[in-house]
């Protein structure tokens, strides 16, 4: 229903690819003879941290048996000749090719950090851009216009439009609690429901169904509010993000331009 309203993520950020350094000591475990690198497990630390888990010994503990499992079945994979398999070789090299362009813009953004001064400079920009309201608004969605104004009917000759969402929404997000969407600026909704709801007053129902990509909607604004501009400093996390985004969109479109591509 709604629009991210999160400046873009970086368009290669399918992967989380921790930073570490290849450590010459002893390894985390040996299987067969074959080394699992302590980096290895390292890393996986530093991802399973980075998605809040805290590095304690017990972690360090599970991820290294976690290791061991996969080496083994990796290595009996080997063994039967699973590798060489048509999809499991593409798979491989799928991911091959993935890290490695994660880890090229990963090394690229450490050699061309963001500057202070970037980043104020995207914040001014983008403030006239941010919602100066917020919305509280209520739908029902159905899959056809008859049904839609058939609704809208019901709610006029006195029918709960809560009861209503209930029984007969197709948005599974909203309908358990009546049709209520929350807090939000009209750009978080998709053109013809944003434009339908700035142009609600308070308390008032849509008097037709309004068709969107989704389907058809009976929408009510519930109240309205004046939005809170978020700080620079609340700012700075999503402002980085956009800039690396800009950043990653001109990186390949000028190594597209030199490439030979058929």
């Amino acid at each position: 229903m709604k629009r991210p309203f999160a400046i873009l993520a970086l368009m290669l950020a399918t992967a989380t690819v921790a930073t570490v350094a290849v450590a010459q000591d002893k390894p985390a475990a040996k299987v067969n003879g074959i080394s699992i690198p302590q980096y290895r497990l390292d890393a996986a630390v530093q991802a399973g941290v980075a998605q809040g888990s805290p590095d304690t010994p017990q972690l360090r503990k599970s991820v290294r048996e976690a290791l061991i499992n996969q080496e083994v079945i990796a290595q009996e994979a080997v063994r039967q000749g699973i590798d060489k398999q048509p999809g499991v070789a593409a798979s491989l090299e799928l991911f091959r090719v993935r890290a490695l362009a994660q880890a090229y813009f990963q090394d690229y953004f450490s050699k061309n950090p963001i500057s202070a001064e970037a980043l104020q400079q995207e914040y001014e920009r983008i403030k006239p851009e941010l919602a100066t309201k917020e919305y509280r608004a209520r739908h029902i969605l159905v899959n056809g216009e008859d049904e839609a104004k058939d609704i809208i009917k019901q709610i006029s000759a006195g029918g709960s439009f809560e009861k209503l969402a209930a029984e007969k929404s197709k948005d599974p997000g909203s309908k358990g609690r009546g049709g209520d969407l929350d807090w939000s600026p009209a750009s978080r909704y998709v053109k013809p429901f944003g434009e339908t709801l700035v142009s609600l007053k308070k308390g008032q129902m849509t008097e037709a169904p309004v068709k969107t990509n989704f389907g058809w909607h009976v929408i009510r604004l519930d109240d309205e509010r004046v939005a809170r501009m978020p700080s620079f400093e609340e700012a700075k996390p999503s402002l980085e993000r956009n800039l690396q985004s800009q950043m990653v969109r001109k990186v390949i479109a000028d190594l597209r331009a030199k490439a030979k591509i058929q």
